[in-house]
């Protein structure tokens, strides 16, 4: 596994459902805004997707809820690779509350995508060291 990337997170009103708690779709906004903020912090960031031509996509995504999560609290989505072998690899990513319990966990298969030729590529040196393959 590589280098555990922390971020840091504050449960929004937009964030929840009628239940008053976390909406099941906005653990994956808040997910895609942990990853978008590793591979930015990286140099990986959308200017530098828009001139090359190459972006991160998403195949797959395993998603366990598995504490309640509500209004103000804070939490720590953390992202580290699994895995990355030939075109394909594997990110884990968990939310965590204050008190160290776990509210939910992932499992995203990621890739890289050429733009231009509409198909997924080997990670180039730049797009590995944004995720964390050494």
């Amino acid at each position: 596994m590589s280098e555990v990337h922390k971020y840091l997170l504050v449960i929004r009103e937009f964030h929840l459902d009628t239940f008053g708690h976390m909406n099941n779709a906005a653990y994956l906004q808040v997910l895609e805004e942990a990853r978008w903020e590793l591979i930015t912090s990286r140099g990986f960031g959308m200017d530098y997707i828009k001139k090359i031509g190459q972006g991160p996509v998403i195949l797959e995504v395993n998603l366990k809820f598995l504490r309640e999560l509500k209004l103000r609290e804070h939490v720590t989505i953390t992202t580290e690779l699994i895995d990355y072998e030939t075109k394909i690899g594997h990110l884990k990513q968990t939310i965590v509350k204050e008190n160290g319990e776990i509210a939910a966990e992932a499992v995203f298969t990621i890739s890289l995508f050429d733009t231009i030729n509409r198909k997924i590529i080997p990670p180039t040196p730049e797009w590995a060291r944004a995720v964390g393959k050494s």
